[in-house]
């Protein structure tokens, strides 16, 4: 049986948590449990918005949708769920300019089936730790190029500046994979709030050394807090239940 736990935090150096998260072990429409991370931006209150409506829309459209779960179910609800903001972004002027990255995650029968937009990620984590989303940022573009290594490219001046967003354009361009779990899998998604602040070497070693998921999502967000939490931290851990 799938079992997760979820944790959003403001972080040290914020005033406003643009973070949002949502975790279901049980199903949401006709999928048979469902994750989400999403990190805001914009304004003070555009990227706050964007988060929350993005998650909120996304779960509500599932929800209702009689479709199969499938690819064809996320793409077309992330999309709509892309223009819906879009637009409202473009009527609303305090929502100006707002966007946000969308990791969502659906364990079924053994397989992750995962979409991702932006530089939010899900990693996998058993005896070593694994990135399975691809960053849409620059700097990662620039990794991928060969441009800039991979050391370096953690504190660089443009690391923030992301290449896709969900509500920034009219399409949104998504990234999907499937991955096949193994026994004692632990899925980990999190905002970059969390990558920034903690190597993936220390993340391992913090989910393994720890006991509940419980424990272990709150021993990363202290982590990422002692490190200077220069930003809002969202964890979800998911044990698979292989």
């Amino acid at each position: 049986m799938v079992n997760s736990f979820s944790i959003t935090d403001i972080g040290k150096k914020r005033k406003m948590n643009q973070d949002y998260v949502f975790a279901s072990d049980s199903p949401v429409g006709n999928l048979p449990n469902l994750y989400i991370v999403a990190d805001g931006m914009g304004g003070h209150k555009a990227g706050d918005f964007a988060s929350r409506y993005t998650v909120e829309e996304l779960v509500r459209r599932i929800r209702s949708d009689p479709a199969p779960e499938g690819r064809d179910l996320l793409d077309l609800t992330i999309h709509r769920v892309n223009y819906g903001l879009y637009r409202t972004a473009q009527k609303r002027s305090e929502y100006a300019g707002c966007g946000t990255t969308l990791v969502l995650t659906y364990i079924s029968r053994g397989t992750a089936h995962i979409a991702n937009v932006g530089d939010s990620r899900l990693y996998v984590v058993g005896s070593t730790i694994r990135q399975v989303t691809v960053d849409h940022s620059l700097v990662e573009e620039m990794v991928l190029a060969g441009s800039l290594d991979e050391k370096k490219a953690r504190t660089h001046p443009e690391k923030n500046v992301i290449t896709r967003a969900v509500g920034a354009e009219h399409y949104v361009d998504i990234d999907y994979f499937n991955c096949d779990l193994r026994r004692g899998d632990i899925l980990l998604m999190c905002s970059d709030g969390l990558t920034n602040m903690v190597e993936n070497e220390r993340i391992l070693e913090i989910i393994r050394e720890n006991g509940s998921l419980k424990e272990k999502a709150e021993a990363l967000v202290r982590e990422a807090n002692a490190n200077g939490g220069s930003d809002n931290i969202s964890v979800i851990l998911i044990d698979c239940g292989i």
